[in-house]
């Protein structure tokens, strides 16, 4: 199969769902004598995960446009596994809504922080899951070969972005801001090119 179509429908997915951040930014209600200054600033932990998952969404984006970019045909297997990542993505603004909502609450908001990250980490798996079965298992349908060094070289860099999620996760448990801290910081970090040597990829 072409990647034409894999790539359209994969490209819906994520512009729908980066779309749908911005439907957590709400007009404030603001209480007697409140300026609307102070509402607006009231709801900085909306900005922040907003700002956080646009910049993850988009960096999953550009690179999901490098891995599918370097095949030649997909295969059922790929299909199916794109669809994983696409349903990990497809949640993002769910819990980027669930974070923005309990982030300075007194109940619940270690839950919401671990579901938050936890949702990134499960999209970097699922990535990584695509990346190492399209480089490594089906590396003869690379529109162009691939040394196996450079292979894992790329692998690598995809494969960085596992464990500082999966710390954000566990340390949910400690400090919800932590978390989204945690989260900010890697999507500012790759949002950079330098973070990965080069424009091929950004991370994940």
């Amino acid at each position: 199969m072409s990647t034409s179509r894999l790539e359209a429908f994969s490209d819906g997915v994520i512009a729908v769902a980066i779309t749908l951040l911005v439907l957590n930014i709400d007009v404030p209600h603001l209480s007697f004598g409140e300026t609307l200054a102070h509402g607006l600033a009231q709801q900085w932990p909306v900005y922040a995960a907003y700002v956080t998952s646009f910049l993850t969404i988009g960096i999953i984006w550009i690179n999901h446009h490098a891995m599918i970019g370097r095949l030649r045909e997909a295969d059922h297997a790929i299909l199916f596994l794109n669809l994983l990542l696409l349903m990990s993505i497809a949640v993002l603004p769910f819990a980027t809504k669930l974070m923005a909502a309990y982030l300075r609450e007194n109940n619940g908001q270690h839950l919401a922080a671990a579901i938050y990250s936890g949702s990134f980490l499960v999209m970097a798996v699922f990535f990584s899951i695509l990346n190492i079965h399209i480089l490594l298992v089906k590396h003869a349908k690379l529109s162009e070969p691939l040394s196996e060094e450079r292979r894992r070289q790329i692998l690598a860099r995809s494969i960085s972005g596992v464990v500082p999620y999966a710390i954000a996760t566990a340390l949910a448990l400690v400090s919800s801001y932590l978390t989204l801290a945690i989260c900010a910081a890697l999507a500012i970090f790759y949002a950079f090119p330098i973070a990965s040597g080069g424009t091929e990829q950004a991370q994940l």
